[in-house]
């Protein structure tokens, strides 16, 4: 058996924490993530999560193997910095995560985006077991994506390869994104821009959407179902960007099967027909149709991913 790892995954909404041991999760734990006021007002708590964590399993930080961290973001995991970051932990660039690992666990110290991550969890103990091409897009506070051809993980010269499909241009004339681009998957449907695209569509007011202090997918996908009109627009939107998403990827990385996960999937009943039935009629796919899988652990594979990376 390996040593356990301390895992540590940056949600734009919750931030995880975990320690793991060969794929199975010992002890979990989360905290708000705040991550639009930045990341370092942060790490204290990540730290007292950690140690409590280690407390309750009766571990020292001299049992653990290391610590990893999955982010959002561009991250090269070789110098271990988070390059670029969209709006959540925007301070995070400028951190030094080894060398806070370093003096604040005494541990070595793994970095890697989120959703290669995630896809890393999904390859080696889920849903994607048995696929050796294979593309991951989780549906979130944003849009997020990774790829694996040829059982080889892609980064890239600069780290930016497979990552980038949730900011593929599915409307030229659409609106500005975060990342600088125009009509990105993610500006057409996430749940960041969600609020803003609700306030848009024209019967915004006579909608049950209007009265509530927080507009999510939960709840588009629940009013859509009992007939409201701007929910069901909505709803029917985003499924066709999300969509039009997943042929990008599929053209971009052929890959055997495309792994659905993230927060929106809790609406995954009618998410995964959608989509496998758009992808079976539109995409260009001569030798047969992609399997569509849901993560086995929407939840946790980053955890479980960055876990795997800090012992590989």
């Amino acid at each position: 058996m390996s040593k356990p790892v301390i895992a540590i995954d940056m949600g734009g909404t919750r931030i995880k924490t975990g320690i793991i041991q060969d794929g199975t999760i010992l002890y979990s734990a989360s905290i708000d993530a705040h991550s639009g006021k930045g990341l370092r007002h942060r790490l204290p708590f990540i730290q007292e999560t950690v140690k409590n964590m280690l407390h309750q399993l009766g571990l020292s930080t001299a049992d653990i193997a290391g610590l990893g961290i999955a982010s959002p973001g561009i991250v090269d995991s070789v110098q271990k910095k988070i390059l670029s970051i969209d709006k959540k932990f925007g301070d995070a660039p400028d951190i030094n995560l080894n060398e806070w690992c370093s003096k604040t666990f005494d541990l070595p110290f793994t970095l890697e985006n989120d959703a290669r991550s995630a896809l890393l969890g999904e390859w080696k103990y889920g849903n994607a077991k048995n696929y050796e091409n294979i593309v991951l897009m989780t549906l979130g506070t944003g849009i997020g994506s990774a790829a694996i051809m040829e059982g080889q993980l892609l980064k890239g010269k600069h780290f930016t390869a497979g990552i980038l499909g949730g900011h593929s241009v599915i409307n030229y004339t659409g609106d500005s994104c975060n990342c600088g681009n125009k009509g990105c998957v993610e500006t057409e449907a996430s749940t960041w821009n969600l609020p803003a695209m609700a306030r848009t569509q024209k019967n915004f007011t006579e909608s049950k959407l209007s009265a509530s202090p927080v507009i999510d997918y939960e709840l588009v996908f629940r009013l859509a179902d009992e007939g409201d009109t701007t929910a069901l627009h909505l709803r029917d939107q985003s499924l066709q960007a999300w969509s039009a998403g997943a042929i990008n990827l599929i053209h971009s990385y052929d890959p055997e099967v495309l792994v659905l996960t993230g927060g929106i999937m809790a609406s995954s009943s009618q998410i995964i027909p959608y989509i496998k039935q758009y992808i079976d009629t539109h995409a260009w796919t001569p030798w047969g149709k992609v399997h569509i899988e849901e993560g086995a652990f929407p939840g946790t594979a980053a955890l479980l991913g960055i876990a795997h990376l800090v012992n590989h």
